[in-house]
């Protein structure tokens, strides 16, 4: 007799530099061997990723999906596999699934459909950058990606800065790795010179620098962060 109980998701966090799997918690092994299906950002990385983890998985005896964006499609499969009763792992490409990742869609209806959802300890870019920043842990915001375009991006600067200084409270934000260089000088432009920025470099990595100054202090000695992964985060006085 088929079962009607709705199935578990684990979220199954992923590290943030590939020569540091040490920063995965070892229970983690223990939750990938409970699920049956996996809905996960990139299938490539994700399956190299659970090897390293765990080198006796056969991963062909799993079912795979790919998230992309949790378009319809893939969120109608994602009901299927839950009223289902599966076991579903959610990975993304780097650090918590559902933060600052597409996986949120899908633990979101999760939660719809009154499902037992279950997050996994692991790094979190975001969290980490934060920790060793020595700005407001109290009273933070996450951006995400700002807008490319010139002007529009002052503008949003010239926001968030306020904000922060009215409300007392931390800006993170990030920027395509590419593209870093060009937002560190965006912000020594627009911004205020006593405004303090983090600039997070390469967590938990071998190269990983964590840095705070004040914007007339970076001035005077620009990183090269070019292609890097980063993280930035901005308090204003």
């Amino acid at each position: 007799m088929a079962s009607n109980a709705i199935g578990t998701v684990l979220l199954i966090p992923t590290f943030l530099d590939e020569g540091n799997l040490e920063t995965i918690p070892a229970y983690v092994v223990a939750a990938v061997k409970e699920c049956q299906v996996f809905f996960v950002e990139n299938e490539r990385t994700a399956r190299r990723y659970l090897k390293q983890l765990w080198k006796e998985m056969v991963i062909d005896q799993y079912e795979w999906f790919a998230i992309h964006k949790a378009e319809e499609e893939v969120r109608s499969q994602f009901r299927q596999q839950l009223q289902r009763g599966k076991t579903i792992g959610i990975i993304s490409e780097a650090g918590c699934p559902g933060v600052a990742d597409p996986g949120q869609l899908l633990v979101a209806t999760a939660q719809e459909m009154g499902a037992r959802v279950k997050p996994l300890v692991g790094p979190s870019s975001i969290l980490l950058a934060l920790m060793a920043s020595g700005m407001n842990g109290q009273c933070f915001k996450f951006n995400g990606y700002l807008p490319i375009d010139n002007q529009q991006r002052s503008r949003v600067l010239k926001e968030l800065e306020l904000e922060s200084a009215k409300k007392d409270c931390t800006q993170i934000f990030i920027e395509t790795p590419y593209r870093n260089n060009q937002l560190i000088d965006s912000i020594i432009a627009h911004c205020k010179p006593n405004t303090r920025l983090c600039i997070a470099v390469d967590i938990t990595g071998g190269e990983e620098t964590i840095q705070t100054r004040t914007l007339s202090a970076w001035q005077k000695n620009k990183p090269d962060i070019h292609k890097r992964p980063a993280i930035f985060l901005m308090q204003a006085q």
